[in-house]
């Protein structure tokens, strides 16, 4: 197996969570396909390259429609990075949700997650969530079996503290390169940590302090899903941070979408967003955040985030 492309490199990824029709088992149709096509072809011509997916976005559906893209398009599987997770179990008749990190239930999800993708391997596999019952060892195993077969190149882990990635690269011997979180303007628990510690309001965050520090130090990328806000800031919002973002853009000659996607990329930690929307005017709106140059200044960045607080700093 060649050298894989290394994730870490990808400055924004496009989050396929929205593709494949209703969170439902009813089968995905034609227009669905036609939807992810639109998609995959706007994120290509802002210059996104990398694909996040889960095996149950859309009850795997998202990876079906992706994998129906990447077969009608020759040449295409080579041109992207695929990277998909694993762990959540969605309730079905009378079992509960749960969280499912055995060894034996890791390889099936992949498996699983190869067919409806219609490739041979995914770039990156990540874990969606701590599961409380994990063996890191049998992480471990699954991982030493998933490499060695040539299913995934490179692993990584979904909304986990620092003190738990840390835990897990104890236990397994290849690097986990990724920890996606929620990270947004408006999500800013992952931030607000770090300011308020030793003041009353350290009790309301809900990312333990140290964890963007943990991942920097380790080399681990952060992704940031929910990057966009669901649309806040960026869709007629009338409140300081709003009207803040309209104007950066404007002034800056950009989009708000690419201001929202700037914020979090002016941060040292070389944060990478995801993208979610499925609306292509609005993936190529973040075409200038794929670039290496993030034009916020100290001063702006600041502004944002004041703003968006809505009170000042401690």
């Amino acid at each position: 197996m060649t050298a894989p492309p290394d994730i870490r490199a990808h400055r924004l990824l496009y989050g396929c969570m929205g593709l494949g029709g209703g969170w439902d088992t009813l089968p995905y149709t034609a227009e669905d396909v036609g939807r992810a096509e639109a998609a995959v072809e706007a994120a290509l011509a802002a210059g996104i390259t990398a694909f996040d997916h889960a095996d149950i976005y859309r009850f795997g559906k998202s990876e079906a429609v992706f994998g129906e893209v990447l077969a009608h398009s020759p040449g295409l599987r080579e041109r992207v990075v695929v990277q998909t997770k694993c762990g959540i179990r969605l309730p079905e008749g009378e079992r509960v949700g749960h969280y499912d990190l055995r060894a034996a239930s890791i390889v099936r999800r992949v498996e699983e997650s190869l067919t409806r993708l219609r490739t041979d391997f995914v770039d990156v596999l990540l874990l969606h969530r701590p599961d409380p019952l994990a063996d890191p060892d049998e992480i471990a195993g699954a991982f030493s079996v998933l490499r060695s077969q040539g299913l995934v190149r490179q692993f990584g882990v979904s909304n986990m503290s620092g003190p738990q990635v840390a835990f897990l690269q104890a236990r397994v011997d290849v690097p986990l390169v990724v920890d996606q979180v929620e990270m947004s303007l408006a999500h800013r628990d992952w931030v607000e940590a770090g300011v308020l510690f030793n003041t009353p309001a350290a009790a309301g965050t809900g990312c333990p302090p140290g964890t963007v520090e943990h991942c920097v130090s380790a080399g681990v990328r952060l992704q940031a899903w929910g990057a966009l806000a669901r649309g806040r800031f960026t869709e007629g919002d009338d409140t300081p941070a709003g009207r803040l973002v309209a104007d950066l853009a404007r002034r800056k000659g950009t989009t708000p979408q690419t201001v929202l996607l700037w914020w979090l990329q002016r941060h040292p930690a070389g944060i990478a967003p995801v993208v979610g929307t499925t609306r292509p005017e609005r993936i190529r709106a973040c075409a200038d955040a794929v670039s290496g140059e993030t034009r916020l200044s100290h001063e702006e960045w600041y502004e944002l985030w004041v703003a968006a607080r809505g009170t000042p700093l401690p």
